[in-house]
């Protein structure tokens, strides 16, 4: 669950962030199938961006966290299996996922049952073919467009008004702005729960509205058309999977037929989004590598044997040190000992923190201190059982002892069960 809810989570930023920039910059322009475009290609990052897992190199090159020349033990992953203290009044975010659930599943119907009502009114719908179109006429249907279907109540080819909706419509069916809408749906089902979901929807329409009128006014008289769009004003709510005639306020259509046209300087503005997006990916979806390997194998670094960090602390050595154990012991040592933090399990709190020590010559843990950590009360949790853990088999270089410097990552992680 923890994904999911980090998935919503980033996608709604992006939604955010996204919208937001349309609604301040590309709005009042004219610049209407660009328009399109980025409204497109913002609602496919804000469903994928959350998926994207990019490694990161920024942690590559550190002498602190490179894997090339230092030893690191596997990742130890504890989570609330391991431990059956206390209890968690996390019941809430079960709770809070029971109820995004039911609004998908609720969203999911809606559209669903939609998609069939109209495949039936259009199944049982008597058809004409007109100029290439299928003018699919049905009492219940309002004047729009689905695919490549034109839907009227009524058609009459000697009524002018029929004439310019049927223009009207043919241009939805052209641009293929079904698909847009569809896609859309996707969106909204999973985040149904956003407050800029209709507004997002109310814009997505919008700029197809205007992208067609803008066509039928180069072949129409703008007066006559902003006539007709005030003479089907109807009080009736609009489909959701239909490109509709009268889907808008017939006032703001009316404005930008008669706004003047964005000069080119204008449509630099789409040239800001690409940082923005750039930016969103690489926040979002580029990530720090959490899993090092443990190198142990001495032929490779044949030729870093004899590095010291500091004096006589050593990050390779012929023979690395081991728990009293081995990796078995090791593991069943902090099964036995660790416990996750109050604190970190009320707020929710996940990751992997890693601790840097030192194996003395005789064997001791010495140093021990966070090397990335993740708070909560993990921290300390970490270091804890760190200073505590029994003596290790110290590391040699050269059948001699010498003190080495060890890394451990811990990994924390509540069980959906706890949360």
């Amino acid at each position: 669950m923890s994904h999911l809810l980090t998935y919503l989570w980033e996608g709604s930023v992006c939604m955010l962030v996204l919208y937001g920039f349309y609604r301040i910059f590309l709005t009042q322009h004219t610049f209407f199938a660009w328009n399109r475009i980025y409204f497109m290609l913002s609602l496919t990052m804000i469903l994928f961006i959350p998926l994207l897992s990019i490694p990161s190199g920024l942690f590559s090159n550190s002498p602190i966290l490179s894997g090339d020349l230092e030893f690191y033990l596997p990742t130890y992953e504890f989570n609330t299996e391991n431990n059956g203290n206390g209890f968690s009044f996390l019941w809430v975010i079960p709770t809070l996922f029971t109820i995004y659930f039911i609004g998908v599943a609720v969203a999911f119907v809606r559209v669903s049952t939609g998609l069939v009502k109209l495949f039936h009114q259009i199944r049982t719908s008597e058809k004409f073919v007109h100029q290439g179109s299928i003018v699919s006429v049905h009492p219940d249907f309002q004047p729009s467009s689905f695919f490549d279907y034109i839907l009227l109540p009524e058609f009459d080819l000697d009524d002018k008004n029929h004439q310019l909706i049927i223009s009207h419509e043919r241009l939805h069916a052209g641009y293929h702005h079904t698909v847009d809408r569809l896609f859309f749906q996707m969106v909204k089902i999973i985040f149904w729960f956003h407050p800029l979901i209709k507004m997002t929807e109310s814009s997505l329409c919008e700029i197809h509205e205007y992208q067609v009128d803008d066509e039928v006014t180069k072949i129409h008289s703008k007066s006559e058309y902003a006539n007709l769009l005030i003479n089907l004003i109807i009080a009736q709510r609009s489909k959701q999977l239909i490109n509709n005639f009268n889907q808008f306020q017939t006032k703001k259509r009316i404005i930008m037929m008669g706004r003047t046209k964005s000069n080119l300087m204008q449509k630099s503005r789409f040239l800001l989004a690409l940082p923005l997006m750039a930016l969103l990916i690489g926040v979002i979806s580029c990530e720090r590598q959490d899993d090092f390997e443990l190198i142990l194998d001495t032929e490779a670094n044949e030729g870093q044997r004899l590095q010291a960090v500091s004096g006589e602390i050593f990050d390779v050595v012929e023979n690395a040190p081991n728990p009293a154990g081995g990796m078995e012991g090791w593991n069943k040592y902090l099964s036995e000992n660790l416990s996750y933090p109050a604190q970190a399990r009320k707020l929710g709190i996940e990751g992997t923190v890693y601790v840097v020590f030192v194996v003395e010559e005789d064997g001791t843990i010495q140093g021990a201190e966070i090397l990335r950590g993740i708070g909560g009360g993990c921290d300390e949790e970490a270091l804890r059982v760190i200073k505590n853990s029994p003596d290790w088999t110290p590391g040699t270089q050269r059948d001699r002892k010498v003190n080495v410097r060890m890394r451990v990552p811990i990994r924390f992680k509540l069980n959906d069960t706890a949360l």
